[in-house]
C-alpha cells in the first residue's frame, strides 16, 4: 500500500459533516488504468480509446490526482491509496467494493466481474482501522460463489437520513442481497427498474441519481414503469429533497454521478457543502438546473475524461468515509 500523505496532510481540519455528505473520502489512484473489457457487456457508459496504454494510464493517474487536490483544496479530508498492479483495471472505483457507515460499520461487497474482485484490499481496511473507529466489518463477498452481487454504493444510492436504499435491478445487484444489506444496516429498500434510451438496463443506480442533504438529481424518465417512477419521486420529495430532473442525455454525460461532500472554505469556520462532479456532467446542466443545485450547495468540478471512458465518473471514484476518527 502507498498512501499519498502529502495530500492527506495538506487537508484542513474537516468540519462536522452532515450524515449524508461526508467530510472525509477515500480515493484509489491507478498506475495501469484501462477500461475493463469484462464490464463492457452491461455498462453502456464505457467507451474505447485509440491511445497508447501508457499514455492512457498516465492520464487516469493525473485525473485522480487532480480530483484529490480539488477535494483537499476545498477542505475535504482525502485518503489517497495507490494501485500499482496491472491486475485491476477498474480499481479507480473503490465505492463498488466497500462502504463505511457512521455506526462504525464497514461493508465489503461481491463484484460481478471476476477481475474486479481483486480490487478488495485488506490493507485499505486496515489503514481505516488504524485511523478511525471500526466496530464491525460485514463481508458479503462470499455471495459471489452463489452468483449474487451487490456492488456497493454503485448499485445502491443511500439516503442515510431517511434510511432508504434506492436501487435499480441489474446484473450488479441481487434483490435478495440488497434485502440482506438493508436488514443489517437498518435501511428500507426502494427497488425499481431503469433502462437507457436503447432499453439497456442501467448498470448502477449511482449513474441514474444522486441523493444529497437537501437535493436530488435523477433521470426519472429512465424508469419506464409509471408507478415505480411515481413511487421513487414521492419517496425523494417526502424525505425533503428538492428534485432536479435529468434528461437521458444528461445521465449519459454523468450528471447523476455526483456526490455531495462537506468541506470548509479557507479562512472560514463554516462547513461548506459541495457537489463534486465532472466538467462533462456540469457542462450538460441547464442554467436553471445549476441554479437549483447552487441553492443547496456549491459545485466543485474536475475534468476526468479518461476515467469516464471506463463507464463511471466522480461519484464512482469516491468512497465516502463516514467513520469517526480515533482520539476525537
Amino acid at each position: 500500500m502507498s498512501v499519498a500523505t502529502e495530500l492527506h496532510e495538506a487537508a484542513t481540519t474537516s468540519p462536522t459533516a452532515s450524515v449524508q455528505a461526508p467530510s472525509r473520502v477515500v480515493l484509489v489512484r491507478p498506475h495501469h488504468f484501462t477500461p475493463n473489457p469484462m464490464t463492457a457487456g452491461d455498462n453502456a457508459f464505457q467507451s474505447t480509446f485509440d491511445v497508447d496504454a501508457r499514455v492512457l494510464a498516465a492520464r487516469a493517474h493525473d485525473e485522480v490526482t487532480g480530483l484529490a487536490r480539488a477535494l483537499t483544496g476545498a477542505g475535504v479530508e482525502v485518503s489517497l491509496f495507490d494501485d500499482r498492479t496491472t491486475r485491476t483495471p477498474d480499481s479507480v472505483f473503490p465505492n463498488n467494493w466497500f462502504s463505511t457507515h457512521p455506526d462504525g460499520s464497514v461493508a465489503l461487497y461481491p463484484m460481478y466481474a471476476t477481475n474486479r474482485r481483486r480490487e478488495r484490499r485488506a490493507d485499505i481496511i486496515e489503514a481505516l482501522k488504524r485511523e478511525f473507529v471500526v466496530r464491525r466489518v460485514i463481508d458479503y463477498s462470499a455471495a459471489e460463489y452463489d452468483e449474487q452481487f451487490l456492488e456497493g454504493t454503485g448499485a445502491m444510492v443511500l439516503d442515510h437520513d431517511a434510511r432508504l436504499a434506492y436501487a435499480c435491478r441489474s446484473n450488479r445487484l441481487s434483490p435478495e442481497l440488497l434485502a440482506h444489506f438493508c436488514a443489517d444496516h437498518d435501511y428500507e429498500p426502494v427497488l425499481f427498474d431503469a433502462v437507457d434510451g436503447r432499453g439497456v438496463p442501467i448498470y448502477h443506480t449511482n449513474v441514474l441519481m444522486s441523493v444529497g442533504t437537501r437535493l436530488t438529481l435523477i433521470g426519472s424518465g429512465l424508469i419506464p414503469d409509471p408507478e415505480q417512477r411515481a413511487s421513487v419521486l414521492h419517496r425523494l420529495r417526502d424525505s425533503g429533497k428538492t428534485v432536479v430532473e435529468l434528461t437521458s442525455q444528461q445521465v449519459h454525460r454523468f450528471a447523476g454521478n455526483c456526490l455531495e461532500v462537506t468541506g470548509r472554505r479557507r479562512h472560514l469556520a463554516d462547513a461548506d457543502r459541495l457537489l463534486a462532479m465532472s466538467t462533462t456532467a456540469a457542462d450538460s446542466l441547464r442554467p436553471d438546473q445549476l441554479e437549483a443545485v447552487r441553492r443547496s450547495c456549491r459545485v466543485l468540478t474536475v475534468p476526468i475524461p479518461t476515467v469516464e471512458g471506463a463507464g463511471g465518473s466522480v461519484r464512482c471514484m469516491i468512497a465516502g468515509n463516514h467513520l469517526r476518527p480515533r482520539g476525537r
